[in-house]
């Protein structure tokens, strides 16, 4: 059987990228050599990526996640090639002034810029792990689209499984006003399996202390938290499959006895990973619950949060 045709799409966008690619490894190999200097690293990849970027692609990345902010439209490989040279460049160069540069890109509003310091923090954990946590937990707090916070949720998640301690942290976000905080719970641990930069991510006792927060969360009114609570349940399923059938079938009783169709469309788009009768069984279950527009979060977060604020 012969392979599928490209697309043109697909063909247009693997010309621009191979006819960028030098442009790429070289900007990452000049970026190495002004990490001591924030200030002209801030310009030179402001311009380098502007020489990068692909208008179609910043398009499409607007239409993907509105209200996204300033984009250039630099495709995910040519962003790549720029870190892998800059990550060559900079193997020998110590922590601190790496802290420094990747604290100043987190002040940029140009998402590229934000993003490629996000990047770089994963790399900074292990060597400096107080400095670095706190620029994360920062970038949370003033992140305002999905794609910085799914961005955030990888660093986040080694930095959690590095020092067990933090669960408290990401613990409190489940309660949070700001729903990009609470999505970056569900994204960062649907993402804690695939951190290889420290072990125990794809351990049962990580599976059950996230679904613990799933649970917490689960009835958010929010889709971009839905999403993000779906995306780690199917991750989970192939881990556990019986604590994640569990949990769902539970969670499924809840949802038809209040009707609440928040919690009825996580449990639906969760359902991929796992074997076909029970997601079946599941489905049959929650026939005729719907999400409401206007439906009220009726998680045990919004709960506790709601109660806590009450006079």
């Amino acid at each position: 059987m012969s392979a599928p045709a490209m697309s043109a799409t697909t063909a247009v966008s693997n010309r621009f990228v191979a006819e960028h690619l030098a442009l790429a490894t070289a900007l990452g190999g000049q970026l190495a050599d002004l990490v001591l200097d924030p200030d002209a690293f801030v310009a030179a990849i402001t311009s380098g990526f502007a020489t990068l970027a692909d208008p179609v692609y910043a398009d499409g990345s607007r239409s993907i996640a509105p209200g996204l902010g300033p984009v250039l439209g630099v495709r995910l490989p040519l962003m790549e090639a720029v870190h892998k040279a800059f990550k060559r460049g900079t193997r020998r160069t110590s922590t601190s002034p790496l802290v420094d540069t990747m604290d100043r890109l987190l002040r940029e509003e140009l998402r590229e810029v934000r993003w490629f310091g996000i990047w770089n923090l994963g790399r900074l954990l292990p060597t400096d792990p107080e400095r670095t946590w706190q620029l994360l937990r920062r970038a949370a707090r003033e992140a305002d689209e999905w794609i910085t916070v799914d961005t955030l949720a990888h660093p986040y998640g080694e930095g959690i499984l590095r020092e067990p301690r933090r669960w408290a942290e990401i613990e409190q976000l489940v309660y949070s006003p700001s729903r990009w905080e609470r999505r970056l719970v569900g994204s960062t641990l649907a993402t804690m399996p695939h951190v290889r930069a420290v072990p125990g991510g794809r351990s049962l006792a990580v599976v059950a202390r996230g679904l613990t927060l799933i649970g917490q969360l689960i009835g958010d009114a929010e889709p971009d938290v839905q999403k993000a609570l779906s995306w780690a349940l199917r991750a989970y399923a192939q881990l556990d499959p019986a604590a994640v059938i569990a949990f769902l079938e539970t969670e499924a009783q809840t949802a038809r006895q209040g009707k609440d169709g928040n919690r009825a469309w996580v449990i639906r788009d969760s359902l991929s990973k796992l074997p076909d009768d029970t997601a079946a069984q599941l489905r049959a279950s929650l026939e005729g619950i719907r999400r409401g527009t206007g439906a009220l979060s009726t998680s045990r977060a919004a709960a506790t949060a709601a109660a806590f604020l009450a006079p």
